[in-house]
This record gives structure tokens, C-alpha cells and sequence, in this order.
């Protein structure tokens, strides 16, 4: 346990954080699992529409430091080669 007052409101705000990040991580996920799903399906009208998205999504997980901006960037250039593959 925390001794002091600002050491428990710490682990406090910390816990929500927690929270927060999980669930933003777990919809990024999410939507990159859709995107794959309608790349393999065929969809590819679907997908480009929904590529906007995706992009802005993971560009927000690189600024709020969820994920590294390098991982953003080679997730969004994967993205865009398998659509342009099949395209």
C-alpha cells in the first residue's frame, strides 16, 4: 500500500489509464482484424472506405504512445500493400 496521499492518488489515475489504454488497444485491434477479414474476402470497396479509419486509429495509438509509431506505420503500410494486391 501507498504510504502517501499523492502515492495513492498515483496508483489511482494509473489504474484508470490502464484501463483506458487497454480497451483503445483492443478496439485497434479490432478494426485491423475486420480490415484483414474484408481484404481476404474480397471486399474491397469496404475496405478502402474503412481504411481512413483504421489509419486515423492507429496514428492516435502512435501519438498517445500506445503503440511504437514505427509499429503504426509498418501496420499501415502492410494494410495498404495486401489492398493493393488484391485491388
Amino acid at each position: 500500500m501507498p504510504q502517501r496521499k499523492c502515492a495513492s492518488k498515483r496508483l489511482r489515475v494509473d489504474r484508470t489509464k490502464k484501463l483506458h489504454n487497454l480497451s483503445v488497444k483492443s478496439d485497434l485491434k479490432k478494426e485491423l482484424k475486420n480490415m484483414r477479414h474484408l481484404i481476404a474476402e474480397g471486399k474491397i470497396a469496404e475496405a478502402k472506405e474503412k481504411m481512413g479509419l483504421v489509419f486515423a486509429k492507429l496514428d492516435r495509438a502512435a501519438t498517445k504512445g500506445l503503440i511504437h509509431k514505427n509499429t503504426a506505420a509498418r501496420r499501415k503500410s502492410g494494410i495498404a500493400l495486401k489492398l493493393n494486391k488484391k485491388a
